[in-house]
This record gives C-alpha cells, sequence and structure tokens, in this order.
C-alpha cells in the first residue's frame, strides 16, 4: 500500500483517485469546494464521472496541508491557469515526495509549460509529468492504457512504474520532459480543429490531413521550445493527439464542434461546463510560435477564428489555398 496525494478533484484526478484506490493504496484528493468534497466523502460520487463509485480509502478534504502531509507521491492535476495559485498554497508541506504534474497546458501569462511552472515556485522539488493518450472517462474503468512518466530523476521513474502498472495500464518512461509537457499542451490545439471540422462535417480525408500535418506543427514548434523529435511521435505526441481528435469523451474537440457549428466562444465554455484547455493553449502557442519564427499555419488560422472573427469556413479556404510545396 502507497500514500498519495492528489491536487484537483476533477475528472482526472477523480479517475486516477479510483484507479490507484483499487489497487489497494491510500488516496487522499484535494477539492477547492466544500460540495464536491462531501459528494465523494459521504455520497463516493463524482460529478464529473456519472459512472464512477469512489472506493472507501479515496478521502477527499479541502485542505492543502492534510491532502498532502505524510505521501510519499503528489499527483498535481489541476487546469493549468490555476497551477501555480495551487502550488504556492501546498509547497510547504512538500517534504522529500515527488510531484508528478498530470495537468497538460501552458501558463498564458508567462507561457511556460507547467514543469517550468513548478521548478520557479519550488527549485528544489523533484519533479515528473505522466501524459498520454488516456481518457480520464476509461482509465477509472480499466479500459486498457499506455501513458508516460518522465522525469530526468531515474528513480522517480521507477517509482511511478512500480506504483501505476497493472494489467490494465501500461507506463512507459522518458527523460524529456519538455517534450512530453509540450506534447501533451499542444495536441489539445489541434483537437480543438478537429472538432472543428466535426461541426463543419466534413469528411475523414480532412480529419487524416488534419492530424498529419498538425502533428507536423505540434513537432515543429516543441523540438524548437526543447523537446526531443522522437517524442512527438510517440504515445504523448502521435497517441495522444490521436485519441483526443476522434474521442467523444474529448471537451477540446467538443468545443471546436460547438464553434463549427456557429456558436460563439462563450456559448460554448457555457455548455462544456468545464476547463477548456485548448482555447488558452491556442494562444499561448500562436505567440511562442511568434516569439521562435515557426511556420504554424493551422495554429495561426485557430488563433484567428477564435480571437479575430474568422469564419470557420474561410479559414479552411486560407489553410487549403496556401503556396503550394513539397512535404
Amino acid at each position: 500500500m502507497h500514500k498519495i496525494g492528489i491536487i484537483g478533484a476533477g475528472s482526472w484526478g477523480m479517475s486516477l483517485a479510483i484507479y490507484l484506490a483499487n489497487r489497494g493504496n491510500e488516496v487522499k484528493v484535494w477539492s477547492h469546494t466544500d460540495a464536491e468534497k462531501e459528494l465523494i466523502n459521504n455520497e463516493r460520487k463524482c460529478k464529473y464521472l456519472p459512472k464512477a463509485v469512489v472506493p472507501d480509502n479515496v478521502f477527499c478534504t479541502s485542505d492543502y496541508k492534510e491532502a498532502v502531509e505524510g505521501t510519499e507521491l503528489v499527483l498535481h492535476v489541476t487546469p493549468s491557469k490555476f497551477t501555480r495559485e495551487c502550488v504556492k498554497q501546498y509547497k510547504e508541506y512538500i517534504s522529500n515526495q515527488p510531484i508528478i504534474i498530470c495537468s497538460k497546458g501552458f501558463e498564458s501569462s508567462t507561457l511556460y509549460t507547467l514543469d517550468e511552472v513548478l521548478e520557479e515556485e519550488m527549485p528544489r522539488a523533484k519533479i515528473g509529468v505522466l501524459s498520454g493518450p488516456s481518457h480520464a472517462e476509461e482509465v477509472f474503468l480499466n479500459v486498457p492504457t499506455a501513458v508516460v512518466v518522465a522525469s530526468k530523476d531515474g528513480k522517480i521513474l521507477k517509482q511511478v512504474q512500480d506504483i501505476f502498472m497493472s494489467e490494465t495500464l501500461r507506463v512507459y518512461t522518458s527523460r524529456d520532459v519538455r517534450g512530453v509537457e509540450l506534447g501533451g499542451a499542444l495536441k489539445n490545439i489541434i483537437a480543438f480543429c478537429a472538432g472543428v471540422a466535426a461541426g463543419m462535417n466534413l469528411g475523414d480525408n480532412t480529419f487524416a490531413a488534419l492530424i498529419t500535418r498538425g502533428l507536423v506543427e505540434i513537432s515543429r514548434l516543441g523540438v524548437e521550445l526543447g523537446g526531443s523529435q522522437s517524442t512527438f511521435y510517440g504515445l504523448t505526441g502521435l497517441g495522444d493527439l490521436i485519441v483526443t481528435c476522434m474521442s467523444e469523451h474529448s471537451r477540446n474537440r467538443k468545443a471546436g464542434l460547438l464553434i463549427g457549428q456557429g456558436k460563439s466562444l462563450e456559448e460554448t465554455k457555457q455548455i462544456v461546463g468545464m476547463t477548456i484547455e485548448s482555447i488558452d493553449n491556442i494562444e499561448t502557442a500562436y505567440k511562442l510560435a511568434k516569439r521562435y519564427e515557426v511556420n504554424v499555419p493551422i495554429i495561426n488560422t485557430v488563433y484567428d477564428v477564435l480571437y479575430n472573427n474568422l469564419e470557420p469556413q474561410q479559414a479552411l479556404k486560407n489553410l487549403m489555398t496556401r503556396e503550394a510545396k513539397s512535404e
């Protein structure tokens, strides 16, 4: 049995909590609302996972100290825009246990990846990243899944593998922390675009082109930002891109679909009702590509759709009629 703290009681945080608890671990989850805490502790339910039954060895608290102290491992699973704020609140309770980032995204104000945020707030912390094609709605149900844990510390890699590995969850290791982080953040943008294409009733040919050329842009920008090329063609790049672009579970795809159907950005946010990482990520990736002079026509075009009122149909025409070139 291992003692694990989880910061964040959303769908992914609770899916991990249920999965780890069902493997015999003691899990403490931090939630930012008392209503969520009471639902988990008293009714053994999760708002974002209607099919879930929360095991008795999962305890939810709204106290950072209670969630973190005495644990062997802390999983950080909050929306990216709240990462720094949350870390500031619980960092004083971290002793020597590793912090594994399970969120995907950027800090929009600094354009930092989340590992950079943690490193700035906690320079001496042991940090890892867990990412890959892993919808929360499937992991707690033990649908066979493969993910990657990345860290510069070999002991962290082994620890996470030992705790997480099972017949239904396979965990690979990587030393490319930046590449794994960037793959998880950037793929949300292409998933949003896939949703737009679905909302426009486009075909399989279009999806294939979008995923392929989207991967080119992800890897092009990701390598410029310090990731390894091969990482973007693995589970945390191509794998995550496929599952997020094609799945009904993806809130990023759903958001794009609503935009493709003619909904406004505000209407889309209200309908989805959960954090849509891709919307913030699109603006961040656009700014990073400009800063490093990286050619990313899909990212630039979807930025114009969201922030410059470009109609999706015109956006598609703009992309399809760009200057002819070799692959």
